[in-house]
Order: C-alpha cells, then sequence, then structure tokens
C-alpha cells in the first residue's frame, strides 16, 4: 500500500508508522485517513507483531491539525472529521498488537493525541508536547478528553487542557503523559530495541494483555474479571501456551507460531 503523507515499514517485526507531511506533519484529512489505513495494514500484516508510531521529520513530531482545514468549516465538515478521527481513536484502541509511540521535536494537537491511546509512550528528552486546542476555542477531538482522564486523572486532564501551553518532556513524564526518555539520538534505536524484544513474544499473550486491560479499565470489575477469564481459558488451548510449558520444562527457549 502506498502512503503519500507516512513512512511505513517492517523492521524485524515492528512496524513503523512514521509522519511525514514536510515541513512540520500538519495533518488533514487525507493523512488521518491514511494513519487508520497504516494501523489496519499492520495489524491485518502476521509478519508485524509491534507497532510504533513516529515521525519521519528531524524537529517535529507534529503540530496538530493543518488550521487550513477550519477556515469556513460548516457543521457537516467538522462531523465528518470529528466521525473520521474517532474511528481512528477506535482502530488505535481496537488493535490486538502492541502499540508503542516514538515522541520527538515539538509535539503538539492531532499527532501527538494518537499516541494516547498507545501502550507505551516514549519521547526525546528534549521534546515539548502539548493540546493547545482552547486557544482557537477548540478541543482536542482524537477521543483525548477520554483517554486523558483515563491517564492522567481528572484534576490533571483538566489543567493540562484548560492551559493549552506546551510542557518539557520530563514534566510530560512527571504527570504520566509520557513513560520513558531516552536522549534524542538514541530515541529510535532504543524503541526499536524494546519493540523488537516485545516481537519476539508469542502474539497470543500480548493481544490478550492489551485486550483485557484496554477494555478491562472501562468495565465494572466483575465484567473485567469475566473478561480475563475468557482470556486464560482461550490462552490455555493454545498451541503456543502447550510450547511455552514445554519449553520451560525442557529448559529451551520456545518456538512460537
Amino acid at each position: 500500500m502506498a502512503f503519500d503523507f507516512l513512512k511505513v515499514h517492517n523492521e524485524q517485526g515492528v512496524g513503523w508508522i512514521e509522519y511525514n507531511r514536510p515541513p512540520r506533519n500538519a495533518f488533514t484529512f487525507e493523512m488521518n485517513g491514511e494513519v487508520t489505513a497504516a494501523v489496519e495494514a499492520h495489524v491485518a500484516d502476521p509478519a508485524v507483531r509491534v507497532i510504533v508510531i513516529g515521525s519521519a521529520l528531524d524537529d517535529y513530531f507534529s503540530v496538530g491539525a493543518d488550521v487550513r482545514i477550519f477556515d469556513g468549516i460548516d457543521r457537516e465538515g467538522i462531523i465528518a472529521l470529528t466521525t473520521q478521527v474517532h474511528e481512528l481513536a477506535r482502530t488505535l484502541r481496537r488493535s490486538p498488537k502492541p502499540l508503542l509511540a516514538a515522541i520527538h521535536g515539538t509535539a503538539v494537537g492531532g499527532g501527538l493525541e494518537m499516541t494516547l491511546h498507545c501502550d507505551i509512550r516514549f519521547a526525546a528528552e528534549d521534546a515539548r508536547l502539548g493540546q493547545p486546542e482552547v486557544n482557537i476555542n477548540f478541543i482536542p477531538p482524537i477521543g483525548t478528553t477520554q483517554s486523558l482522564v483515563r491517564l492522567l486523572g481528572r484534576p490533571r486532564a483538566l489543567r493540562y487542557l484548560y492551559e493549552g501551553t506546551l510542557v518539557s518532556a520530563r514534566e510530560a513524564q512527571a504527570m504520566g503523559l509520557v513513560d520513558v526518555l531516552f536522549p534524542p539520538r538514541r530515541l529510535r534505536e532504543e524503541v526499536q530495541d524494546y519493540a523488537a524484544a516485545l516481537a519476539a513474544k508469542p502474539p497470543e499473550a500480548l493481544a490478550a494483555i492489551r485486550r483485557t486491560i484496554t477494555e478491562g479499565m472501562e468495565l465494572p470489575f466483575e465484567e473485567a474479571l469475566k473478561l480475563e477469564f475468557d482470556a486464560v481459558v482461550e490462552l490455555a488451548g493454545t498451541k503456543n501456551f502447550a510450547e511455552g510449558v514445554r519449553a520451560f520444562l525442557e529448559k529451551r527457549r520456545p518456538v512460537w507460531r
């Protein structure tokens, strides 16, 4: 599949999706659609075990939406945009494969919002992150109000969106917006190494972990427990579970299928 605004490839079982719309990765309808298509392509590709969202540009992760798309937009247009990006959020959250983010440079708006649906966010130590939508009388629309409150808690999420200012990578880590920091020159290599290590693990277990946590956190405890119950029973019936047990007892590396 060809992409005009992304660099998409598989590197040792790690499916990279890198924003690539110079000069600053400003998002359009078409670019949003390409991200959805790229995630779906990696999910469908059995050679891809882990997905990473990053940027191909040196100084910019994303500056968010290309504000020109909002100039004169009518109600039908904003409904179409919001419908599109909400489906993108659902696509990210439904992925059975681990999703990681590699954030560097200036990271604001929609491009950053997509990473909120990832499992682990890695960032360069000099990255700057923010959601400035309040300054144009708007809110971040990619499922962001809901992902932020679950990620940061209500007071921090409110303050972050109220203020609409950029925070340093260390501030972002302290508030829970990113998880791990690396020196800028090492970011991509470190994320690739971590993702490749995940890619070597059995895919059914990774999918079960992601699903039970991502879906389970939205459910009452007893319903979430049933989700876990079903996942345990399903995993125990797989060939990879039998292989994992045999490999452990035989003190050898498992061979996953």
